[in-house]
């Protein structure tokens, strides 16, 4: 299976060099360690803050080549098979109602979450799935705010630990409070805010 294009940024020091697909950037931070930058080339996940350690050794091609086989982002580099879809397993499709998959199981309630179901458009089963579908979707919601915050402060860590007001940063981005967090991170370099911002302005749109 094709896996979803990734998007990662690249850094010479504080200064975002390159963001895009995977391969684009590491040519451009290659070009950059050819043409003899001093500064520690840094390369991070866009989605989840995680440094990613690059081979740069070789030529340029040599340096491509090996992406595939990295540990990380080997899928990121991999090509869809080519061609059409093998049609030879479909089946013919039947007639009437497709299976939805559905398993009956017995639950016990109390009166009143039956007085509650009874009242509801439906039957009680089709309440039941529209609760749990509900909660489903509000988990996983909440699940990738955290995750966002964590990719923020994985990133922080990683580039900026010793930047002034770092400690006092990280509380604010937890406590979600994102005008002092801009705060404390107002003197840190311009790129490093522009990639947390990133990451907050993703938290704030799934928060909201």
């Amino acid at each position: 299976m094709y896996a979803e294009t990734k998007q990662y940024v690249a850094f010479a020091g504080n200064e975002i060099i390159a963001r895009g697909e995977i391969a684009e950037v590491v040519r451009r931070c290659k070009a950059r360690l050819d043409g003899g930058e001093e500064s520690r080339i840094a390369l991070y996940d866009d989605a989840n803050g995680r440094a990613i350690d690059i081979d740069y050794s070789g030529g340029a091609a040599d340096v491509l080549a090996r992406l595939g086989d990295h540990p990380i982002l080997g899928e990121s580099v991999r090509k869809p098979p080519a061609g059409p879809p093998d049609q030879t397993t479909k089946m013919p499709r039947g007639r009437g109602r497709p299976k939805l998959g559905v398993v009956a199981r017995e639950i016990t309630l109390l009166p009143r979450h039956w007085e509650w179901l009874g009242g509801q458009s439906g039957s009680a089963s089709a309440a039941l799935r529209r609760l749990v579908e509900t909660a489903r979707k509000d988990g996983a919601d909440r699940e990738q705010v955290r995750k966002t915050f964590e990719a923020a402060h994985r990133f922080m860590w990683d580039i900026a630990g010793d930047q002034p007001g770092f400690e006092d940063a990280s509380r604010a981005l937890f406590a979600k409070d994102f005008e002092l967090f801009v705060e404390r991170i107002s003197r840190w370099p311009e790129g490093v805010r522009a990639q947390l911002k990133r990451f907050t302005e993703r938290a704030r749109s799934m928060s909201a």
